[in-house]
């Protein structure tokens, strides 16, 4: 049996409104803004939602919300880009991203974490590629978000 891997785990901290900020995870044109080029999301617990993202690697996201509440969390299934696709995406997307904000002295945290990993080579490099593109993700929708607040 495989043993699971820690979550990756990055936050950021935003000194804007929680309202800004989970404007801007849950729907179209903030996701657009910062995570995509192209957003769907029906924001509710089992909503769907899509991603289309121009990479590299060019790939699209999709399937179901399964944490949302307004201001706090919100969470999906995750279907990787094609060269994982294999590994993580079939029969059914083995990983899944949540965002979850809380206060903090200089801000709202934005917690970013990705769970399903599992022990092996190739979701070691899946795992890499991932925290990496999380990672730069995270600063986006940072700078995107100060730079809509204050220009």
């Amino acid at each position: 049996m495989d043993e699971e891997l820690y979550p990756i785990v990055i936050q950021v901290t935003i000194p804007l409104p929680t309202k800004m900020i989970f404007a801007a995870l849950t729907e179209p044109a903030g996701l657009a803004g910062w995570l995509c080029r192209e957003a769907r999301l029906d924001p509710r617990v089992g909503g769907e939602y899509a991603l289309a993202f121009d990479g590299p690697p060019p790939f699209r996201s999709w399937g179901r919300l399964t944490h949302f509440t307004p201001e706090v969390d919100v969470g999906y299934d995750w279907r990787a880009p094609p060269e994982f696709d294999d590994l993580m995406n079939r029969p059914e997307p083995k990983t899944r991203v949540y965002f979850r904000l809380q206060d903090s002295p200089e801000g709202i945290d934005v917690t970013l974490e990705q769970f399903g990993w599992v022990s092996g080579p190739a979701w070691e490099e899946a795992r890499s590629w991932h925290f990496h593109f999380w990672d730069e993700r995270m600063t986006r929708l940072k700078e995107h978000l100060l730079k809509q607040a204050y220009g």
